[in-house]
């Protein structure tokens, strides 16, 4: 399949009620509602196409972008591709659930994540605080540094409260995700999610509420759910 076809593909699978809830959440025009279900028989056919993944990407169509995510090839992508990627993601649903998934399956994940979240800038924090969150849910505990996430949980702890309001979600999370997934250190994890407390996001009435990483990490308790791990991070 090529570009025009897949495009023609996605138009013909979008939904009106889709559409208005991607909308909702931040994506604008140009956009067709595709849920994520409906691209896996095109998905299966393509599997992996890095060509394909990038000029669907470019296409700045939620739908096309979304799809390119889900055939990338993350093994060919450097940190320049991904700096391009984010540079174009204009809200969370692109910066963390595209770009951070893509990222988390690379070899220079934490590295791109790092500088990320170093930055400043509202979405790639977002993205790379979720990028630790994909990792953490799916990689052996073996595999990172306990002393980094520590320090990482330390700079949760003192700057969640006044981050950017997509950070704040991407920071929470990861909080939850280490106190779940990174059995190493589980207890910090809850000590910290204590200290933080409630965060609030939302800027008015109408969108504002609570995160709590300690209530959700208790839940996570109550399942049996310490130390799960995914088996892939992309579906």
């Amino acid at each position: 399949m090529n570009l025009e076809s897949v495009m023609q593909e996605l138009e013909s699978l979008g939904k009106e009620r889709t559409k208005k809830m991607y909308m909702s959440n931040g994506a604008h025009e140009p956009v067709f509602g595709v849920a994520t279900g409906g691209m896996k028989p095109m998905a299966k056919l393509i599997k992996r196409n890095q060509p394909l993944a990038e000029e669907l990407y470019a296409t700045g169509n939620y739908d096309a972008m979304y799809f390119a995510g889900v055939i990338a090839d993350p093994k060919v992508m450097t940190a320049a591709d991904f700096e391009r990627w984010i540079d174009t993601a204009y809200f969370y649903m692109l910066s963390d659930y595209v770009v951070a998934v893509t990222l988390a399956e690379t070899d220079i994940a934490q590295e791109v994540a790092d500088r990320w979240i170093a930055s400043g800038e509202e979405l790639k924090m977002s993205a790379g605080w979720s990028c630790y969150c994909w990792l953490l849910g799916n990689r052996k505990d073996s595999e990172f540094s306990s002393d980094k996430l520590a320090g990482m949980l330390e700079l949760a702890r003192n700057t969640i409260h006044d981050a950017p309001e997509r950070a704040k979600y991407a920071i929470n999370n990861f909080i939850y995700t280490v106190g779940v997934n990174y059995v190493p250190l589980h207890d910090k994890a809850v000590e910290t999610a204590k200290a933080v407390g409630p965060v609030e996001v939302g800027a008015d009435a109408k969108t504002r509420k609570l995160l709590s990483a300690s209530d959700n990490i208790q839940k996570a308790i109550d399942r049996g759910q310490i130390g799960f791990k995914r088996k892939h991070v992309r579906c």
